[in-house]
């Protein structure tokens, strides 16, 4: 499984994860810091990862495109 920290998470723990060893990913260190909340859903579920954010729509987002 892959974490995929949002634009409103800061970038040091991503470093500190990939440390511990978690498959950890910054959307900024893949060009995706002025993605919409779509586009990093869709890019996290291609992956099988997990979005970390601290956005209150991404369940909004979950819920009507039916995805889990």
């Amino acid at each position: 499984m892959r974490l995929v920290l949002d634009q409103g998470v800061a970038q040091d723990p991503a470093s500190l994860l990939r440390t511990l060893g978690y498959d950890c990913i910054h959307v900024s260190e893949i060009g995706m810091s002025k993605a919409d909340d779509e586009e990093i859903l869709a890019f996290s579920l291609g992956r099988n990862g997990v979005v970390v954010t601290l956005d209150a729509d991404f369940h909004t987002i979950l819920a009507v495109s039916g995805a889990s």
